[in-house]
């Protein structure tokens, strides 16, 4: 695999005359892919059922005589305002009941089943015109499914569409009764169509209700991205893929990516700085204008499992933004730099967002390649700079990494239902794993837990997983690796409520929780030989060894020869303790990093990436701020 740089181009924001330029300037600057098309609803049919394809014929003409190759997105994240006229009852609403009106974008709801069925008539419609046309190499479908908190819609669709639903999944009112523990509080149905939306509600839903809810959210996802792709298959061999978002889990991406044939993101690693990820004032300072060091590689490594080994970078961030609270500039280098990870982390397309910042609407100061006035970016010599390089990597290849890190949606949705704790947030445990993974210089494969293939891994983490699927049961009886459970893990069933007998998991395990604290932020539990647990803890009975204790003597890690359990959520520096001694259990080589830097295997390639903004000397090698250096049989060659 060869990878490739990319861009996003709007033709229909700019005169005709000057797409023939954009378009030399692009090939010129090493770009060979350009995203088109996904938000041209308006201009796609301006008025109902009047199709006006030329313009877009063109603009496909002068890309592809340039050499570019056209990725065409279908346009059914912007429906155009006439839309309203036909489906008034199409606009999602929030949790407050109030509707997420036009003038914007995403403003639709996933269960308007008449607003699906017209977007599969435009996707049919560009099918039938472009989807036996061999210059379009891939299809987008939609644009970042989840965006703006759009994924859970209070609409009467919803309300609806959640009723029938519910009568499939539970047959009977009296299922469904018995499943959510409705005699509490009363809350017994009568019927399937007494049942309400679980918002606006005096205090908490019942959480099974909500988390059905949530199910329910994530399956009217699955069904709206199937109608497209099922309209586009019939039509078209090229690959079709959804770019999807940063720390956006309201729906299950595995589920929806089944569908497709590449998974795609857009990284915006200073954007999720900002509002994304919880650190401290001194981390957020210290990579004000690098991104954090392992939020977007956690997320290459995450979108490389969804789309199952195929995956892109559909928009990468090339200069400030325009949507995060606070918009600095990217340091010399880090465009670079963020493109090398993804390239080291298998991606086989980056394509940077957007080519020419548009001077006008929502995103006038979203930085783009070129600046409004057609000027250069910084951002289009880093191009240059990588496309140059790209040579020295002709064919990239990727491994199994010896690491394993379950990730799993539902799990997700439940803590979020029932946190427990102000701050337990399912996303930020699994983080919290990774970076220590990180930091100990491992590669890392995220898998689903539902079908993950953990043979050959020397260590497989599951932190918080709310339930067992039984094909992980079995597929971690029979691993030899050493496994990690916990937090939180396996202590409901699938509707939210406490299992009514024994776990087989946490009895393999030898392991029972008899109890679970949440604590507040300044609070911590000392465990004896250094570091401690924060957020949440558990006590613990255990036949199995004590591997790590509090300092009150209480379990911490219990492990029964290589299955162990961690009853609480460590700070750093347990992290690392831990670690060491699986690693020791696993006869993994711990490599521990510089602050800031950060490494990737691939094939016979190892890269560094220093994050920081100061010189790092590693490896016999001085790597100076936001560099990138590669190495290949143990020889520098970037």
């Amino acid at each position: 695999m060869r990878p490739e740089l990319g861009v996003c181009y709007y033709p229909e924001h700019w005169p005709e005359d000057i797409w023939p330029n954009d378009a030399a300037r692009m090939r010129e600057a090493g770009i060979t892919y350009v995203r088109i098309g996904e938000f041209a609803w308006s201009r796609l049919e301006p008025q109902p059922g009047q199709f006006q394809f030329g313009w877009l014929d063109r603009a496909i003409d002068i890309l592809v005589s340039a050499g570019l190759k056209v990725v065409l997105g279908t346009p059914t994240a912007t429906p155009p305002r006439w839309m309203l006229d036909r489906f008034p009852d199409m606009l999602a609403v929030d949790a407050q009941g109030s509707p997420r009106k036009f003038g914007s974008r995403r403003h639709y709801c996933f269960s308007h089943v008449g607003y699906r069925e017209t977007c599969m008539e435009i996707t049919e419609r560009l099918g039938e015109r472009y989807g036996r046309d061999a210059r379009i190499t891939a299809w987008q479908i939609d644009n970042e499914y989840g965006c703006h908190d759009t994924t859970l819609s209070y609409s009467e669709a919803a309300r609806h569409g959640f009723r029938a639903w519910l009568a499939q999944r539970y047959g009977s009112i009296e299922a469904l009764n018995q499943a959510w523990g409705n005699v509490f509080w009363s809350m017994e149905y009568l019927d399937f169509d007494a049942i309400d939306l679980p918002n606006l509600t005096v205090t908490q839903p019942n959480p099974s209700h909500e988390l059905a809810f949530r199910r329910f959210s994530s399956d009217q996802v699955v069904a709206f991205n199937q109608s497209q792709v099922q309209a586009l298959r019939k039509a078209t061999d090229a690959p079709l893929i959804h770019n999807y978002m940063g720390r956006v889990l309201e729906f299950d991406h595995f589920a929806v990516g089944a569908d497709l044939d590449i998974a795609s993101w857009d990284s915006y690693p200073i954007g999720f700085l900002s509002d994304r990820i919880e650190a401290s004032p001194d981390h957020k300072l210290a990579y004000l204008q690098q991104g954090d060091p392992d939020m977007q590689a956690f997320h290459h490594d995450l979108y490389r499992a969804v789309g199952r080994g195929r995956w892109w970078v559909m928009e990468q961030q090339p200069g400030p933004v325009n949507w995060a609270p606070y918009n600095p500039a990217p340091l010399p280098g880090m465009v670079r730099l963020w493109t090398w990870e993804a390239i080291a982390h298998g991606a086989e397309v980056v394509s940077y967002f957007r080519w020419r910042q548009a001077p006008f609407a929502q995103e006038q100061m979203h930085a783009g390649l070129l600046r409004p006035n057609d000027e250069e970016a910084p951002g289009l010599a880093e191009t240059r700079q990588v496309s140059a390089e790209l040579p020295l990597f002709a064919e990239m290849e990727q491994t199994r990494a010896e690491v394993a890190l379950l990730f799993d949606y539902p799990s997700s949705w439940a803590w979020a239902t029932l946190p427990q704790g102000a701050d337990f947030d399912y996303f930020r445990l699994v983080f919290s794993v990774y970076r220590a993974l990180r930091r100990a210089g491992l590669s890392v494969d995220i898998l689903p837990s539902d079908q993950a293939d953990v043979s050959g891994y020397k260590l497989i983490l599951a932190p918080g997983l709310a339930g067992a699927h039984p094909t992980l049961h079995d597929a971690m009886r029979q691993s030899n690796g050493v496994k990690i459970y916990g937090p939180r893990s396996f202590t409901v069933t699938s509707e939210l409520t406490i299992p009514p007998g024994k776990i087989p998991m946490m009895e393999d395990l030898a392991v029972e929780i008899l109890w679970s604290e949440s604590l507040p932020p300044d609070h911590h539990r000392p465990v004896r030989g250094g570091g401690a647990i924060r957020h949440w803890m558990e006590t613990l009975a255990a036949e199995s060894d004590v591997l790590f204790e509090s300092e009150t003597g209480m379990p911490v890690l219990v492990g029964n020869d290589q299955n162990w359990y961690l009853g609480g959520w460590p700070d750093e520096t347990l992290w690392d303790r831990i670690l060491d001694l699986a690693a020791r259990k696993a006869d993994l080589h711990l490599r521990p990093l510089p602050e800031g830097l950060r490494l990737r295997r691939a094939g016979d390639l190892e890269f560094a990436f220093n994050y920081n903004a100061h010189d790092v000397h590693w490896n016999d090698a001085d790597l100076e701020p936001c560099a990138v250096a590669a190495w290949r049989d143990g020889k520098r060659i970037l």
